[in-house]
């Protein structure tokens, strides 16, 4: 079977296409740019053109067409795929979304959903059930080291574990007997209207559970509680950081947060309902390293001096203020340079006064920070242009109006960083966009952690 994915370097899209590989399916893609994930999926055996999108990019004999949600209708690819379906009835073209929803109905699936945390939580449950025999096939939003630097692992169980995310509703394709949710915010606010809207959108997604079907849910979050209480899955489990294992979890995890506290706590009510000893549970928490982009810690090196560098996917106001927290709990008496690099003009547009406060309220305590805020990352195919002129890097930075956070352009940023790091400093890249290319420069080549 020949399969082509537009849009492929995408976090989703690209785990899909490992899930074909190793399948032994043929598989091709396409997308705008390189990245390092492209990089692997050709080390891996996948044909893949990169640059502009065109008709020709697509075998005229594929059998399935998968792209990306950010891919628009004008896309040439997204013309050239309806224009072959057209002909060939039986060719499949999927949503991302609507091919792992597909591939939910052949597995026992356990799927992660929420606001924050979702890639944290699947990589502790995926560990967990590993560490019990249960060799769970494992589809997910991040890299994890554990997998091989791969946000996919093949497995051999019949449980797929799946990070099921809201944006557009994507998780409504999906067919799971277990739900694990962390949290519920305002967030895609390109999509949903409100936060009614989203907890409606929950609600349908939880009417996808069976009257067999088990909910594991925060109920310190009080969005979760309420539609929790209305759901008719069979079982319900709930969690909360007052419950007694809070304090065990606090005692042997390695990676620091509250917020990281309560997503090893979803993923130990998860494995508790397939049957797993707590014991095996607390081992493979214990031994969790985090999972790249989220606290991921490095060596760094900038004007010839050795630093940490902090990789974290924070790009909402809640977790900028978690990020922030998370530092003064690991962290004392250190100067930290914290990039961010805001992601999508509709979610900076849409949270400015949060942002303003998030950075206003949190830099002020055990640690010296300078904040330098780059340019709002633009994402192809999910912003809307008449957000452009209203928000951009300079005036966040004037809105927040603090002495030591300033404006910097991307380019810009390695001669300010040589002109100021000292050994012993800390940088901090944040956000969802392509910061993460920036600081791997940095980067020795041997990668070692910290």
């Amino acid at each position: 079977m020949k399969i082509h994915c537009i849009g492929i370097g995408g976090i989703g899209v690209s785990a899909l296409a490992r899930y074909y590989l190793a399948k032994g399916f043929e598989v091709t893609g396409s997308d705008l740019y390189d990245s390092e994930i492209i990089q692997e999926l050709k080390k891996a055996g996948t044909i893949i053109k990169t640059g502009k999108q065109i008709p020709e990019n697509i075998p005229l004999d594929v059998d399935v067409i998968i792209y990306s949600a950010a891919v628009q209708e004008d896309n040439l690819e997204m013309q050239q795929a309806r224009n072959l379906k057209k002909v060939n009835p039986g060719l499949k073209l999927l949503s991302y979304a609507q091919a792992l929803g597909e591939l939910t109905r052949d597995y026992f699936t356990i799927a992660v959903s929420g606001t924050h945390g979702k890639s944290t939580t699947v990589s502790m449950l995926s560990l967990i059930l590993i560490k019990a025999g249960l060799d769970p096939m494992v589809i997910m939003g991040t890299k994890l080291r554990e997998f091989g630097n791969s946000n996919f692992r093949l497995g051999g169980g019949k449980y797929l574990v799946i990070e099921a995310d809201e944006w557009q509703g994507s998780f409504l394709n999906y067919y799971p007997q277990v739900i694990v949710l962390t949290n519920i915010e305002e967030d895609h606010l390109d999509y949903y209207r409100d936060l009614q809207h989203i907890n409606e959108t929950y609600h349908s997604y939880l009417e996808k559970l069976s009257s067999e079907g088990i909910l594991i849910y925060n109920k310190d979050d009080k969005n979760l509680a309420k539609i929790a209480s209305i759901c008719n899955a069979g079982t319900k489990i709930s969690f909360s950081s007052e419950q007694k294992e809070a304090k065990k979890i606090s005692e042997i995890i390695k990676i620091p947060g509250e917020h990281n506290i309560r997503n090893a706590l979803a993923a130990l009510n998860a494995a508790k309902a397939l049957g797993v000893s707590k014991e095996i549970s607390y081992q493979a928490i214990g031994e969790y390293q985090a999972c790249w982009r989220r606290f991921d810690q490095r060596r760094a090196f900038v004007n010839n001096q050795d630093v940490l560098l902090i990789h974290d996917y924070a790009h909402h106001p809640t977790e900028v203020k978690a990020l922030f927290q998370t530092l003064e709990e690991k962290f004392k008496n250190r100067r930290i340079y914290f990039i961010f690099q805001p992601h999508q003009y509709q979610r900076v547009f849409y949270f400015f006064d949060r942002f303003v406060q998030a950075f206003q309220e949190n830099h002020n305590n055990n640690n010296e920070y300078h904040v330098i805020i780059v340019d709002i990352y633009d994402v192809p195919g999910r912003e809307q242009a008449c957000l452009k002129n209203k928000v951009d890097a300079s005036k966040l930075v004037k809105a927040i109006n603090r002495p030591n956070i300033i404006y910097c352009p991307l380019d810009k940023l390695i001669n300010f960083l040589s002109k100021n790091i000292e050994q012993n400093d800390i940088i901090v890249a944040a956000g969802a966009g392509d910061i993460y290319r920036w600081a791997t420069d940095l980067q020795p080549e041997d990668g070692n952690y910290y």
